[in-house]
């Protein structure tokens, strides 16, 4: 075929908008159960997350049925609103979360005549991160408890599998209370021991947090804990005990989110049954600048497991790319497993099987198993192939910053085998800047930035200061100047680009969503680099959000801004909603009506200060869409910003 010349960003794709959302799904929560193989999968055509199971034939199949013959279950949990691990599986019986009552519920395989079983009742509790307790007949969970007109409590309980606590709350225990937060409950394989994590405001999991262990009685009641890290400015991720009992944990008391092994647990006869918490040893596995886990948003994290009695299966960051490989417990030998595609976050083992999920240069988010060097593909985000003619591969870039450090990022030049631009004409830019703002761009392929490579836009992710895989100290550099050094960032990659020749500097535009929103609109106030920016349900009133931010959240801000102290002019100095007027170029603000975490209030007080602002508010979706037909209507609405923007001709296909 010809190739034909068009205008940068008015190419032809055969990746269409409805691949983004009705022919995708979204994988998350990988489990590995003997031979099966089970995930959740986030469906925008159905606006639910369903429960599915790959069988050792391949055949997959949803797991649950309908419940009371009516509901289709939606596996979904909102403690800390962000959610995360909605459900846990032993055997035949799996717990889990019903997003649209959040009650807690039980299916059991092999008494299928039984149906759906409620555990707990309709009331203002949440329950997350499950941990099935097989011999007791109890799931421990995370309880975020909303009643009452005082402040949320989040505390650990036990909840019986027999479903009297759905008729009688009070058969639901307490298990652990008295902190701010608690996470991640995990049992020891002989049931007498269970580990959590927990932290207090002001703090995030990921600044300052603790690894607690308890001794359970009879009853599965805690009747003692010890610490095992309780250390300030330094925090815990992803306890999970070895197939021998001892106890795996990642913090970052190095500076990097390294692995660390306790042993000491077993316990001897004759001794006091809480003679273990005397002897406990804790030893770096292997001390090095790689980051083996990732901050905590959702719960559940699981970027390591079990592979035998003397290994791990691991995952970890390095200079920006993410390996797999196993790990040695007695002395923390790591080897690297070459296998073309990198972890995402969620690794999963049991039974010598190793199953992830992955992406790689040309493969969107995937679950894979690997057997060896053998790898084998279960589950695709994506109904169908891309043609790899029109994907464009992440170069990872680094680049000066104003203030004289190094910032990354990865740039993504528009390809498309059927088209080209015409002679003498740059691509336009879209900067990409990731939410969080403790969080990462990765190198990985997305469909949602081939949607805009392959139209013929350039695309910049940029990991400025305050991005995690780096190490504590490049994370921890944007305390105190959010809003500021993140969007100097941002403007620093864009520049780097335009010096290297390779983007039009007058077509440059700044997009966000959430934290990444309010660094967009700080960019077009303070920087004079974009001409234009898109912010999806970003923040504008600094203060506003602070003091009616949901829990989780309710300290963060103030340590990004770092002030504590709402009188400080810092507040208004940094909210975009205070300084519309500096914006010269035009903006599109994209926002959910039922958004908790970033109220559509803000977008429109932005629109009422700025006629020229323009603003899209979609009923029914919260923060991040979850619905077809909105996330399609959002992503046409933005392409047709920059085309009209710019003054790109628009195609027939979009």
């Amino acid at each position: 075929m010809m190739t034909k010349v068009r205008p940068y960003g008015s190419w032809d794709s055969p990746l269409t908008v409805v691949d983004l959302t009705e022919r995708t799904v979204k994988l998350s929560q990988l489990r590995v159960e003997d031979q099966s193989t089970i995930w959740v999968e986030g469906r925008p055509a159905e606006g639910r997350n369903v429960l599915l199971k790959r069988n050792p034939l391949g055949m997959v199949e949803e797991v649950l049925p309908m419940i009371e013959g009516e509901f289709l279950p939606d596996v979904r949990t909102r403690v800390h609103e962000f959610g995360g691990k909605a459900y846990a599986i032993n055997g035949t019986r799996i717990v889990f979360s019903h997003g649209k009552d959040d009650r807690v519920y039980l299916y059991d395989t092999a008494r299928s005549q039984d149906g759906i079983v409620p555990l707990t009742d309709l009331s203002q509790h949440r329950y997350g991160d499950f941990e099935i307790a097989p011999v007791r007949d109890i799931v421990y969970a995370v309880c975020e408890d909303h009643t009452g007109e005082g402040p949320v409590r989040n505390y650990l309980v036990s909840i019986p599998l027999d479903g009297s606590g759905a008729r009688d709350p009070q058969q639901i225990h307490t298990v652990f209370e008295g902190t701010d937060f608690v996470a991640d409950p995990t049992l020891s394989p002989d049931g007498t021991k269970l580990a959590w994590i927990t932290w207090n405001h002001p703090n995030m999991p990921w600044t300052t947090s603790q690894l607690l262990v308890g001794a359970l009685d009879f009853d599965g009641h805690v009747s003692g804990h010890i610490a095992i890290v309780d250390e300030p400015d330094v925090c815990v991720y992803e306890p999970r005990w070895t197939l021998t009992g001892d106890l795996v944990h990642v913090d970052d008391s190095s500076g990097w989110a390294n692995l660390y092994r306790t042993e000491g647990f077993e316990w001897h006869k004759g001794e006091a049954s809480d003679a273990w918490m005397h002897r406990l040893r804790t030893r770096h596995l292997h001390p090095s600048d790689k980051v083996f886990s990732r901050p905590h948003w959702e719960l559940g994290l699981h970027t390591f497991d079990n592979l035998d009695e003397d290994h791990l299966v691991v995952s970890w960051c390095e200079e920006g790319y993410w390996h797999l490989g196993s790990m040695r417990l007695d002395n923390g030998q790591l080897e690297r497993w070459d296998i073309g595609w990198w972890p995402i976050g969620n690794v999963a083992a049991a039974s010598g099987r190793v199953a992830l999920l992955a992406d790689s240069p040309t493969q969107p988010d995937t679950i894979i198993e690997v057997n060896g060097t053998d790898v084998t593909v279960l589950r695709s985000c994506m109904y169908d192939d891309l043609d790899p003619q029109i994907v464009s591969n992440a170069e990872p870039v680094s680049f000066p910053t104003q203030d004289g450090q190094t910032a990354y990022g990865y740039y993504y030049p528009p390809r498309n085998r059927d088209f080209a631009g015409e002679d003498g004409e740059k691509p336009p830019l879209l900067v990409w800047v990731h939410a969080g703002p403790t969080s990462a761009a990765r190198p990985g392929l997305r469909l949602d930035e081939q949607y805009y490579t392959s139209r013929g836009f350039a695309l910049l992710e940029v990991n400025y200061r305050g991005s995690t895989g780096l190490g504590r100290e490049y994370r921890g550099a944007l305390n105190g100047h959010w809003g500021v050094m993140d969007a100097s960032d941002a403007a620093d990659g864009a520049r780097f680009l335009i010096e290297r020749g390779d983007v039009d500097p007058k077509r440059v535009a700044i997009r966000g969503s959430a934290t990444g929103g309010f660094t967009a609109m700080c960019a077009l106030i303070n920087t004079d680099v974009f001409s234009a920016g898109v912010s999806l349900y970003g923040i504008a009133d600094l203060k506003r959000m602070a003091k009616e931010n949901h829990k989780f959240e309710s300290h963060y801000l103030q340590r990004l801004v770092g002030s504590e102290d709402f009188s400080d002019p810092v507040w208004d100095e940094r909210s975009p909603v205070n300084h519309v007027d500096a914006i010269k170029v035009p903006l599109l603000l994209i926002q959910g009506a039922e958004d908790p975490i970033v109220p559509a209030s803000q977008a429109e007080a932005m629109a009422q200060a700025h006629p020229d602002v323009e603003v899209h508010v979609y009923p029914h979706e919260g923060h991040g869409f979850r619905y077809a037909d909105s996330m399609r209507d959002a992503v046409l609405k933005e392409l047709d910003f920059y085309r009209r923007t710019w003054g790109i001709p628009r195609p027939h296909q979009i």
